[in-house]
């Protein structure tokens, strides 16, 4: 009767722990030009609402770069963040904030990439922001 009572209490346990979120294959990104490829690939995708990108440098705090909705199991999702030019620094630090149908957050390992971009790129972007 216990090893009943266990095997459905370890049942039960399981899928509280697998009923929400996204299971990654991967999450990485790499410099590409003046921009940052972001890639990530699921698994299963149980109840998620939303796939948050965010970035911080090695001095600042996280901020939102882009959501995006989710497409459903096994799928694979690449994002092209062309706003990384505009920050001095050449070294990003990215997540992704899982956000399930409960708004609960779920969030990635944090991966970091080291970004070189044109100098002539990096200016234009300040004298447009200017006039903005």
């Amino acid at each position: 009767m216990k090893i009943k009572i266990y095997y459905i209490f370890a049942l039960i346990l399981f899928s509280a722990v697998s009923f929400a979120g996204a299971y990654l294959d991967f999450f990485h990104a790499r410099s590409e030009n003046d921009n940052v490829r972001i890639e990530w690939k699921t698994g299963e995708e149980n109840n998620v609402k939303l796939f948050v990108i965010e970035r911080r440098t090695p001095q600042g705090g996280f901020v939102e770069v882009t959501s995006i909705s989710p497409k459903g199991n096994y799928s694979y999702y690449s994002y092209l963040d062309e706003t990384a030019y505009k920050a001095q620094d050449v070294l990003f630090i990215y997540k992704l904030k899982i956000v399930d149908t409960n708004n609960q957050n779920t969030y990635s390992s944090e991966i970091s990439v080291s970004h070189n971009i044109s100098g002539v790129k990096r200016t234009w972007g300040s004298i447009k922001a200017m006039f903005r």
